[in-house]
């Protein structure tokens, strides 16, 4: 059997290298809307499947790795009405909880949850879980200069609210 190569970046790799490098951003990003790592894991399983099941078809793997772990969480939130995860809950490998106290964490959560739900998903997107606009446009199915529309006037905002709560 031939080795499957596909697009990730600008460079070729391997299907299994492409799966093994964004493994666990893939659990973080469904565990930060699920609240339940079991749950997550699951998830990003049915996704590496289906990417499995499509891979002749699939151009950039990162991309539809994340946007069938996307739907399927959006699935499930609509069948469950499940809330989303506060960002203190998230295991992060950078000391970001170290340097922000839990007030301040609770703080930012709750001015994320006054932006609108398109504005704040694109914000933990992009902060959160590291993607580009182009992927965010690809996961959400938008054009790229709406996600960064999206996210500047979330920024904006939270920026506004912020400093202004903040005085």
């Amino acid at each position: 059997m031939a080795v499957q190569y596909i697009m990730f970046g600008s460079r070729r790799r391997n299907i299994d290298e492409v799966i093994e490098a964004n493994l666990d951003a893939l659990v973080r990003f469904a565990y930060f809307r699920m609240s339940n790592r079991a749950q997550a894991e699951d998830i990003v399983y049915e996704a590496v499947l289906r990417l499995l099941e499509n891979r002749g078809k699939v151009s950039d793997a990162r991309c539809y790795l994340f946007r069938i772990v996307f739907n399927l969480c959006h699935d499930e939130f609509r069948r469950k009405r499940l809330t989303t995860v506060p960002l203190d809950n998230i295991e992060m490998p950078d000391k970001t909880d170290e340097l922000l106290d839990q007030e301040e964490v609770d703080r930012i959560n709750h001015l994320l949850d006054d932006l609108p739900p398109s504005e704040a998903e694109i914000v933990r997107m992009n902060v959160v879980d590291e993607l580009s606009f182009v992927e965010i446009g690809h996961i959400l199915n938008l054009p790229q200069s709406t996600a960064k529309s999206r996210f500047y006037s979330g920024m904006k905002k939270l920026r506004e609210k912020y400093f202004t709560n903040n005085q």
